[in-house]
């Protein structure tokens, strides 16, 4: 139709035209509609399977998506599909883990050559290791060592792949409020690892360090945490930052000014200055833009308020930047030590694009939302309005996120891990039959 054509029509039919083009306009800038897969029923009397510090509860490697949890006789299960299949293969392992303990979480990344690495059962205790018998395969080796150093008081294991698929593997040495950082590397090609930090964020006996890390597409490794001087939640203050452009040898602030290893408190970069006793959480959630700014959600109360707020704190390559998501309005305290039962999950963060075209999605779930999965939605970061979208429709009780790191950084497709659990104050156990576990696939459309 030509605009000499659409001025011809008679006045209504212009109009109706305009309201079909709005309707149509509006339903292409608004997000796809989820879906949801069941895999099978899992473990459910506590969150140790949906925790937020999973890396990762689901991971792509080409065309085969891997998932793990434990089950309710508290057994590792694996299975996998072809991406976007509804049909899963399920294999359960004959390895056990203490799941009353919400800390024993199950990691797992597939390398460049196809084999899958598996950790779990950890909460200041020695090493649980394997890898597959063979690339794609679900059949595991038996437990094994990765160095032998530094194996012995294991807690919050994580694997991240970078670009060449290589592995690193993060943990914590020792306990909450004096642990510190060790880091591993794999080589695919010698299928060995080795320890390139026995200690590269120090507690120095007084305190640890509760991180998160996340690998961008320029390969560089960004790292942030909180610190705790205690193991009292209360004792949680300020968000620290380091990169690695490197694959890990060496370390830098947001400025490129070179890190003396290991980090301490006195010389750790201060992306954010938040006191004790403020409600900030640990295990802060990371992501980037596709220029590298480093992001970083997490929640905490401001000074003067009484209700701690969901913050997104970034760098917009020239300074670090607070973005306060002030749309909670339910007062909450933490305090004490062990898995707390809180109203809000922790967040994670996911970052599209780049400089005024950044998009971003904080994916949290909040007990003022009817405890769903939800999202906020930032269309432009430059213009920071966000709205927020529910991904289920049930409760997941005490639910927090995890998701495909890999086939989110590839295709752009949030799947995450969901299941409904529920967790008593402290390391107490719920009663109730073991739940789905179950796998949202969305494409937001920004």
């Amino acid at each position: 139709m030509t605009h000499k054509d659409f001025y011809k029509m008679p006045q209504l039919v212009r109009l109706l035209c305009c309201a079909c083009l709005l309707v149509t306009a509006c339903t292409t800038a608004r997000l796809s509609e989820p879906t949801i897969t069941t895999v099978a029923d899992g473990w459910a009397n506590n969150s140790v399977n949906v925790v937020v510090f999973r890396k990762n509860s689901l991971v792509t490697f080409q065309d085969t998506q891997y998932a793990a949890w434990y089950d309710a006789d508290r057994f590792v299960v694996l299975a996998k599909r072809k991406s976007g299949s509804d049909n899963w293969e399920i294999r359960k392992t004959d390895f056990r883990g203490n799941a009353a303990d919400a800390h024993n979480t199950i990691s797992m990344m597939v390398d460049g050559a196809g084999y899958l690495h598996l950790s779990w059962d950890h909460h200041n205790n020695k090493l649980n290791y394997a890898r597959s018998v063979s690339p794609g395969s679900l059949q595991m080796t038996g437990k094994m060592p990765m160095t032998g150093q530094n194996e012995n008081v294991v807690s919050y294991p994580e694997f991240y792949k970078l670009q060449n698929g290589n592995l690193m593997f993060f943990y914590r040495d020792g306990g909450s409020g004096q642990g510190n950082m060790v880091i591993n590397s794999y080589d695919t090609k010698t299928q060995q690892w080795t320890q390139l930090h026995s200690n590269l964020i120090d507690g120095e006996g007084k305190r640890n360090a509760y991180w998160q890390a996340y690998i961008d597409r320029l390969g560089t490794i960004h790292v942030s945490w909180v610190w705790r001087e205690s193991p009292d939640v209360a004792s949680n203050h300020d968000l620290s930052y380091a990169r690695s452009r490197d694959g890990g040898k060496t370390w830098e602030k947001s400025n490129g000014e070179k890190y003396t290893l290991p980090i301490t408190e006195a010389t750790a970069e201060k992306a954010w200055a938040i006191p004790q006793n403020s409600e900030l959480i640990n295990q802060t959630s990371m992501g980037a833009d596709e220029k590298g700014n480093p992001f970083i959600a997490t929640y905490w109360r401001e000074a003067g308020s009484e209700v701690p707020q969901y913050h997104l704190v970034y760098h917009n390559s020239n300074a670090w930047q607070s973005l306060q998501l002030d749309f909670r309005t339910t007062p909450f305290s933490l305090s004490g030590a062990g898995t707390k039962r809180i109203p809000i999950a922790r967040p994670q963060v996911l970052v599209k694009n780049a400089g005024a075209a950044t998009s971003v999605l904080m994916l949290f779930r909040d007990v003022e939302r009817g405890n769903k999965a939800s999202a906020v939605v930032i269309d432009k970061l430059a213009n920071p309005k966000w709205n927020i979208v529910d991904l289920t429709q049930e409760s997941l009780g005490s639910w927090e996120p995890t998701y495909d790191t890999e086939l989110w950084k590839q295709k752009g497709i949030l799947n995450l891990f969901v299941q409904k659990v529920e967790q008593v104050d402290g390391e107490g156990q719920a009663n109730i039959p073991p739940q789905p576990i179950q796998v949202v696939e969305w494409k937001p459309t920004f």
